[in-house]
């Protein structure tokens, strides 16, 4: 697939592109513009526009990625549950929960963390007061990291401990169940998974083992955490 041209490799880079010279030298620090973005999300169009459909960025930065992909989750779920307010945004929210970044820099995750909630609350036309604003603000909490993909571990207020992430269902009729699962666990699994491994005949509830499964929880219950620290 042709994208374009492409600058040489010596040609300075737009400065949209990056926060600062230093960020770029400090931790490599590029945002990928928006026409290759959806570029990248078309070649996966199907699973972008399942509300149900798991993605992770690992270096998410403001939310390049993840903003697109909510947008086209939530116009899926307008073109299936638009006719009912109920079920629109409750499988918004559940549009929301599917969603995962891990992020380096605080002020990228605060960033993405906004970018994300804002496009989830224009859709809804929610204010802060409302419920469903305050659940999202949680959920979001749990699901973009403040870590280090790499060392697959949390830094900052959780410094060092290993990343963990909430797996969200819909169980209908308003409530959510929430499972969390350590990264690293989820990642080397993938190794153990494949046909040459030792533990490939390993059934998944050997592998995929929640380190906690939640009672099942109401919007104005998640909506209660939102002040907690995540």
């Amino acid at each position: 697939m042709a994208f374009g041209p492409v600058a040489p490799l010596d040609s300075p880079l737009p400065m949209n592109l990056v926060k600062s010279k230093q960020r770029m030298a400090d931790h490599g620090e590029v945002f990928t513009p928006p026409w290759m973005v959806e570029a990248m999300l078309d070649l996966v169009k199907g699973e972008t526009e399942r509300i149900d459909a798991r993605f992770l960025e690992p270096a998410c930065g403001s939310g390049n990625f993840l903003v697109p992909i909510v947008r086209r989750k939530l116009a899926a779920v307008e073109l299936k549950y638009g006719a009912s307010d109920f079920e629109r945004r409750y499988f918004a929210l559940l549009a929301l929960m599917s969603v995962y970044g891990i992020e380096l820099l605080a002020d990228n995750v605060a960033e993405c963390r906004a970018n994300v909630l804002a496009v989830f609350t224009e859709y809804l036309s929610l204010d802060e007061g409302d419920d469903l604003h305050r659940a999202a603000t949680y959920v979001l909490a749990q699901n973009i990291v403040h870590g280090d993909a790499l060392s697959m571990r949390s830094v900052g207020g959780m410094g060092g401990a290993p990343i963990t992430f909430a797996e969200w269902g819909y169980l209908g009729k308003g409530k959510y169940q929430r499972r969390d699962f350590r990264f690293d666990n989820l990642t080397h699994a993938a190794a153990y998974s494949a046909e040459d491994s030792l533990f490939a005949d390993l059934g998944k509830h050997e592998i995929f083992s929640p380190t906690k499964t939640y009672p099942p929880s109401t919007v104005l219950e998640l909506a209660a955490l939102a002040g907690d620290k995540p």
